[in-house]
């Protein structure tokens, strides 16, 4: 079963949140909270929730509604902090300095609140996986042409160039070099230059 416009998943128990982080003193990752759902079959979170992206989407959101919403209860009765991040949820004890943090502009905080934005359609679902792979796969690409050139991040343009200029006369075949390392090292700056 996937979930319609209509069939959306019902909201996650801030309670139920709540008693689950304290079983992760050390945190736990999104991917941890999403399976406990599922395993503990929390109404509307059974096998449907990793069905397909929509699905997975719609769980993904009414989790981070939940957890702001918990942030927000938590601090507002100062009773403690969750960090919330999609490696590492965390909650830790009160900390009032920390807790004036949270009322500075959190674009993803206003994101997952607005409860509208549970109704994403497929078709944008789609487009913000697409948009996050082309992403994904681009980063790949830079971080492999780096590496030939033995860089890594963060690296600006200037040292790219010196660099590859550098590598470039030391391997090219007029000069006696390896060309096949000439070429590999030709390849990962063009690609570094339509980047």
């Amino acid at each position: 079963m996937t979930f319609t416009t209509i069939d959306l998943p019902p909201p996650i128990p801030t309670h139920w949140l709540l008693e689950v982080l304290r079983e992760y003193p050390d945190g736990a990752g999104e991917y941890e909270l999403l399976k406990r759902l599922r395993a503990e079959e929390v109404e509307g979170y059974g096998v449907a929730l990793f069905s397909d992206s929509l699905s997975l989407f719609r769980g993904h959101f009414r989790l981070f509604h939940a957890l702001y919403q918990l942030r927000e209860e938590l601090v507002a009765e100062e009773r403690a902090m969750l960090e919330i991040s999609p490696l590492c949820i965390r909650l830790g004890p009160w900390n009032p300095r920390e807790s004036h943090a949270i009322d500075q502009h959190d674009p993803m905080r206003d994101y997952y609140l607005d409860i509208a934005n549970l109704e994403t359609s497929r078709e944008a679902v789609e487009a913000m996986l697409g948009a996050f792979w082309s992403g994904f796969h681009a980063r790949q690409r830079r971080l492999a042409a780096l590496d030939v050139l033995g860089l890594q991040d963060p690296v600006d343009e200037q040292e790219i160039r010196a660099t590859y200029r550098r590598l470039a006369m030391k391997h090219h075949p007029d000069r006696g070099g390896d060309g096949s390392r000439f070429k590999e090292i030709k390849t990962a700056m063009e690609l570094l230059r339509r980047a």
